[in-house]
């Protein structure tokens, strides 16, 4: 089956890797976002996607604007039978999407059409949900919002980060991908409309979403810690002392007035939450590396009393 592959991000590296492997899959071209600057010097580089084509010999196009005239017939050229997308970044417009006679399919990292949208990984995680998934699903003209074909469920773990799901589902949504193909291509796909009652969203994540709320519940902001790893990372302000990264937190019990430091001993700084607190057990100081929350105690004089905000 003639197929173009387009993603961008990470998510998509184990689907395209077993595209590339699959003898049934005439890989014709790979899509992508265009290099953009990257580390501390901002020197242009490519996506994991666009290295990995490069690597098997995959042509790649890299389109500003995927719908634009020119890209929509340099699409057109390499005569598609199917499209693939797990994680591109632009949305498909209507001559894209009725390219393809056996249609674009999505590898959506959720349980569709639960958390629609840029973020469903780290939204799961900071809603405090015990599962999430992958779903493969029809492409039209609304975000994630198709005709569902399959979905593999997959359960959040009490110590999983958005980076550690990140790799589980990746991997979950390659095998939920060979699992479709298998079935369009012996005519076994029944796709399913979704039931918009029930949809809910995932939006993009900004800057302000890192910001820790203390007034919500310790379990809350643990939850939030854990989802916004690496970006844009969780932190909070000491009074004269700057932003903090939170980079690991437990919940307890002990209630207080929310945001003061209630203890500086054991592993790290107890801060009251809107219901319990939150131990910082590992944080980032601004300007300096990781350290144990403990020795960010001793070393940064955290009294108790002092507000976080």
């Amino acid at each position: 089956m003639r197929t173009v592959f387009m993603g961008s991000a990470a998510l998509g590296c184990p689907a395209l890797d077993r595209l590339l492997r699959d003898d049934a899959v005439d890989l014709a071209a790979v899509v992508c976002q265009p290099d953009r600057p990257s580390g501390r010097r901002l020197r242009p580089a490519p996506c994991p996607t666009k290295t990995a084509a490069e690597a098997a010999g995959v042509p790649v196009l890299t389109p500003e604007q995927v719908n634009a005239p020119d890209s929509v017939a340099s699409l057109r050229a390499f005569r598609p039978e199917l499209i693939v997308v797990v994680a591109y970044g632009q949305m498909l417009g209507k001559e894209i999407l009725e390219l393809p006679p056996r249609g674009c399919i999505n590898v959506h990292a959720s349980l569709l059409p639960l958390y629609r949208g840029a973020a469903p990984i780290q939204w799961a995680i900071a809603n405090g949900e015990a599962r999430t998934g992958v779903t493969t699903l029809y492409m039209n003209a609304r975000m994630d919002a198709g005709d569902l074909i399959d979905q593999t469920a997959v359960p959040i773990g009490p110590d999983d980060t958005a980076d550690t799901l990140h790799d589980t589902l990746a991997a979950a949504g390659a095998d939920l991908l060979m699992r479709t193909l298998a079935a369009l291509r012996t005519g076994a796909v029944r796709a399913t409309p979704q039931d918009e009652s029930r949809a809910t969203y995932a939006p993009k994540l900004r800057k302000s979403d890192g910001r820790i709320d203390w007034c919500l519940a310790a379990d809350a902001i643990r939850n939030r810690v854990r989802a916004f790893q690496p970006w844009p990372g969780s932190w909070c302000r000491r009074e004269g002392g700057g932003v903090l990264k939170l980079l690991d937190a437990r919940a307890e019990a002990r209630d207080g007035e929310t945001g003061r430091v209630l203890e500086v001993r054991g592993e790290g700084p107890l801060v009251a939450a809107g219901a319990g607190s939150v131990r910082l057990c590992r944080v980032q100081p601004p300007g300096k590396r990781p350290m144990s929350g403990a020795a960010y105690a001793r070393g940064h004089t955290v009294r108790v009393g002092e507000r976080l905000s």
